[in-house]
């Protein structure tokens, strides 16, 4: 019962393409607690949806796990036969993907796709499998849950099939879920309903959840621990409260700093300077030192993973001591 969920260990995921290798997901190293809530979090292109796909194994070419280790309850799975992972996906560990249309079937009924998951992994009656799928509808706030059940994808709104992709994730009741910025599309009160539901699954039934997002604001209300991804590496990680109250790092500094609301009113929007490089062409040592105000030579060489304390494990030569967020 002590040993973690999830354990992420040197976690390389490159894409092999014509011009060069993609190294998106670079020496990751992190672990998820039963019951915890895991925020992982960053710009567009910094490694955070590759993650979560390495985890459950859906890494296409050119795409491929390069190195590294991903264990779930102690079981090794890469390398692991697609038979056997595909008996996880959906029942032990779940995906909530950005797009619900990942999830659903266009020309399926709800109540034929949410069926036929329960019944996959679950030796229950068409009734039971009706009446789960009924109850996990009306947990993401879809009213009329018996009717929406006889309607097909295409007869709902984005959100509402957002929705019904969640549903389908907590049938299960599963041990993980991969939330991959699964609330972008929907408003901000059908979002707070979401996450005191799943706050509740983790709490109640121990289950493990990694939330892929770029709002902070989310995960402050969300997660026990942030990881910061830039680039395809953490650079930062710890207790949300720590990390979000005092950053280390200049780029989780200037993510936090980007945020409209923690801006002096009719005071101009603070940005981090620049553009993500490109995965292709990343400059030597810390790939942030080009947009960074701290930068020095130190920085052409890739600074390793210290913990400074506090729970806290930082990538960073010039870590912000002195400043706060």
């Amino acid at each position: 019962m002590n040993e973690p969920t999830l354990v992420v260990r040197d976690l390389a995921t490159h894409f092999t393409l014509r011009n060069g290798v993609v190294r998106a997901v670079d020496n990751v190293s992190f672990s998820v607690d039963r019951g915890k809530i895991l925020g992982l979090v960053g710009e567009s292109g910094s490694g955070k949806s590759v993650t979560g796909f390495s985890i459950l194994g859906l890494i296409d070419p050119p795409g491929h796990i390069a190195g590294g280790s991903i264990k779930f309850l102690g079981r090794e799975l890469v390398g692991m036969a697609e038979r056997e992972l595909r008996g996880l996906r959906g029942n032990r560990i779940a995906m909530i993907f950005q797009d619900p249309m990942m999830t659903l079937n266009p020309v399926l009924r709800i109540d034929t796709q949410m069926i036929e998951t329960v019944q996959a992994h679950a030796d229950v009656s068409q009734a039971e499998a009706r009446r789960r799928s009924r109850d996990a509808l009306g947990m993401v706030g879809i009213p009329s849950p018996d009717e929406r059940l006889s309607a097909y994808p295409h007869q709902f709104s984005g959100g509402m099939r957002q929705r019904v992709a969640i549903a389908i994730a907590l049938l299960h009741q599963p041990d993980l879920i991969v939330a991959d910025e699964p609330t972008t599309a929907l408003d901000v009160t059908i979002q707070a309903q979401i996450l005191s539901e799943v706050q509740k699954l983790a709490a109640n039934f121990g289950t493990a959840l990694i939330w892929i997002t770029h709002d902070l604001s989310v995960v402050a209300g969300l997660a026990d621990e942030i990881a910061v991804m830039y680039a395809g590496r953490i650079v930062e990680a710890g207790r949300v409260e720590s990390v979000l109250d005092r950053p280390l790092h200049p780029y989780t500094h200037g993510l936090i700093g980007s945020v409209p609301s923690r801006n002096r009113r009719g005071a101009r929007l603070r940005q981090i300077p620049g553009m993500t490089p490109s995965l292709l062409d990343l400059p030597p040592g810390c790939a942030f030192r080009l947009r960074c105000a701290r930068a020095t030579a130190a920085c052409e060489q890739d600074p390793p993973i210290t913990a400074p304390g506090d729970d806290r494990l930082l990538r960073c030569f010039h870590p912000q001591l002195d400043v706060a967020a």
